[in-house]
């Protein structure tokens, strides 16, 4: 979950409860007032009553299109006594103007005239319009809450985003860092100190790193090409000692052996070296490259170690001609490391499948499960050990792909490994102009 929607989430269940709180305590504030109110009126309509009455006067009509009604009745000393004050309640009363009952908010209290007879006073008056009024109140309360939520929520969220687009930004940096590439410098695009400080701590860590992985290339670079000399003068001494030296059957044995090792060491060093070179950019020398060419002559080489050897074959759809600008000994690396990994990791009396269209190579070949695409392109990954491989074939041709800007893509489909690599679009036009 992105940081901004987190912080809005927390927020969100931080909100809740208190802007519930407060529309609840708003709304039983508005239902109070509206019974106090209720209150007064029928307070002072019964002062009224009980005013006429004590005074001798005419009392108030029950029909005065009001709606509201009383009720005096005599009452004893003794339920006087007991009912002493004023009482509020609510209630359902009948309306006779409507033949129907409807609440209503009734007031009863007791009073005595000038001979002692005590009365009890009952005033009646209708809660329906308030009933409507209340409900009003609570759909206004909740749609200002939600309003006022999302209103809160979105302006955090704003606020928020504004604020962070320095973090983001420099993540956006991060993403497109590569210390093998020129890199454009960390974003300073903000005043803010603790960003500040992240971008510093960025670039240094940029620098650090950038300078490692110098120090890591010329040391690959510089053991591999010390290591050809005595490699060379070791796989000549053994071979002068199996040419010069009676041996019996054991030594001789266990010299191939060390000749055989020998050989896989010397082929490792060559392919660690060519790495180092591609990394460094010691390639500058392109040409235009037939792919599909290069291709065929490989196809063929292959046949012959590998086809009547295993029973493997091999098909090519050439669907339309490939010719790429690109340094010619990489180009055969791209193509020969692509099929000998194809010959070597197919099984027995597989078939191997090779696809060039006018801006992409693809190679398949059978298989029994899916290999580990995050890792496939890492250097010395195998995902069978196979005799005579080094862990390094695919890794130089990811190499080479991002030495070019190439697209490299592994796919298990069908039960076949698939490897396609795309060239670039722009470069498929050119090629596209010129066979047209």
């Amino acid at each position: 979950m992105r940081l901004i929607y987190r912080m809005a989430l927390r927020l969100s269940l931080a909100l809740l409860p208190v802007i519930a709180l407060w529309a609840a305590i708003f709304y039983f504030t508005m239902v109070d007032e509206i019974n106090d109110e209720s209150d007064d009126a029928l307070e002072n309509y019964s002062e009224l009553i009980i005013s006429r009455m004590l005074s001798g006067r005419e009392l108030p009509p029950l029909n005065d299109g009001s709606n509201n009604s009383y009720s005096i009745v005599p009452v004893d000393e003794e339920y006087a006594l007991a009912h002493a004050g004023i009482e509020y309640y609510d209630a359902e009363v009948f309306i006779p103007e409507k033949h129907e009952t409807e609440p209503a908010r009734i007031m009863t209290t007791v009073f005595s005239d000038e001979d002692g007879i005590y009365y009890e006073l009952k005033v009646a008056m209708p809660t329906f319009e308030r009933e409507d009024l209340l409900k009003s109140i609570l759909y206004s309360v909740v749609s200002l809450y939600l309003l006022l939520l999302v209103t809160v929520i979105g302006v955090t969220i704003f606020v928020f985003y504004r604020s962070m687009r320095p973090l983001y930004s420099l993540l956006a940096w991060l993403d497109g860092y590569s210390p093998d590439k020129h890199n454009d410098p960390v974003p300073d695009n903000t005043d803010v100190t603790e960003f500040r400080r992240l971008n510093d701590a960025a670039q240094r860590a940029a620098l650090r790193t950038e300078k490692l992985f110098e120090q890591q290339k010329q040391f690959i670079g510089n053991a591999s090409h010390e290591l050809q000399t005595p490699l060379a003068v070791l796989g000549n001494r053994l071979e002068w000692i199996l040419d010069n030296t009676a041996t019996d059957k054991a030594q001789t044995d266990e010299l191939l052996k060390m000749q055989k090792t020998l050989r896989h060491i010397v082929k490792l060093n060559r392919t660690l070296l060519l790495l180092t070179r591609i990394d460094n950019g010691q390639f500058p020398a392109s040409s235009q490259t037939d792919i599909t060419a290069t291709v065929d002559a490989e196809v063929e080489t292959y046949d012959e170690i590998y086809a009547q050897a295993h029973g493997l074959t091999c098909t090519v759809d050439r669907r339309a001609p490939l010719s790429v600008r690109m340094n010619e000994s990489l180009a055969a690396t791209l193509v020969t490391n692509l099929l000998k990994n194809a010959y070597v990791h197919s099984p027995e009396n597989g078939h191997i499948e090779i696809t060039v269209d006018e801006r992409s190579l693809t190679v398949a070949n059978d298989g029994t499960a899916p290999l580990d695409a995050e890792h496939i392109f890492d250097r010395f990954y195998q995902g069978a050990k196979k005799e005579g491989s080094t862990g390094l074939g695919l890794a130089l041709v990811s190499a080479i792909c991002r030495y070019y800007g190439l697209d490299i893509r592994y796919a298990f489909v069908r039960g076949r490994h698939t490897f396609t690599v795309t060239w670039p679009l722009d470069t498929a036009k050119k090629q596209h102009r010129k066979t047209s």
